[in-house]
């Protein structure tokens, strides 16, 4: 997961404790940046899982074999999208064997769900 970025601003001098001067800062955080890139790749995982459930036979496959088969770049959008990888894969597996009761996930080498 990604760290925030933090962002340190001068605000101007103040008097210490010995009456040198001291620079006061604050912290701001690059939190709506964060905010807008979760909100970007959890489009990109709505957008690829709205393939999987209804889009042309050749997308079905390829959202198919990202969200369940890519382990590498799917961990990384999950991750940034602020989402545990395995637990959307098992809540999407759930999801399939209760639409699908007697169909096998392609992508999963034709596993059988069992309710």
């Amino acid at each position: 997961m990604e760290v925030a970025t933090l962002k340190c601003v001068a605000k101007g001098t103040e008097s210490g404790p010995t009456g040198g001067k001291m620079l006061g800062t604050s912290i701001h955080s690059n939190e709506d940046q964060e905010i807008a890139e979760q909100k970007l790749w959890r489009a990109v995982i709505a957008s690829t899982v709205e393939e999987w459930i209804h889009g042309p036979g050749r997308r079905q496959r390829e959202a198919e074999q990202f969200l369940f088969n890519d382990d590498d770049d799917y961990r990384t959008v999950c991750f940034s999208a602020g989402i545990d990888p395995g637990d959307l894969r098992d809540r999407l597996q759930k999801r399939f064997a209760r639409a699908h009761p007697r169909k096998r996930l392609r992508a999963l080498g034709g596993i059988d769900f069992v309710h």
